[in-house]
């Protein structure tokens, strides 16, 4: 029997409504001031929500 791999889900920071006057470029900023810090943040975009999603993926132990 073999055992199931799962993912974990990524860490959601910040979220930007993808109706924002500014587009995605507040979620950018954002994203690009934590891999500043040495986090890997990048932005996606949730469609269910309909929101500019930073993430950082999930570490795993």
């Amino acid at each position: 029997m073999s055992a199931a791999t799962m993912t974990p889900a990524p860490t959601i920071l910040h979220r930007v409504p993808a109706g924002n006057p500014r587009g995605s470029w507040p979620a950018d900023e954002f994203a690009a001031a934590r891999r500043a810090e040495g986090v890997e943040a990048e932005v996606v975009m949730d469609l269910a929500s309909d929101d500019f999603l930073v993430v950082v993926k999930a570490v795993q132990s």
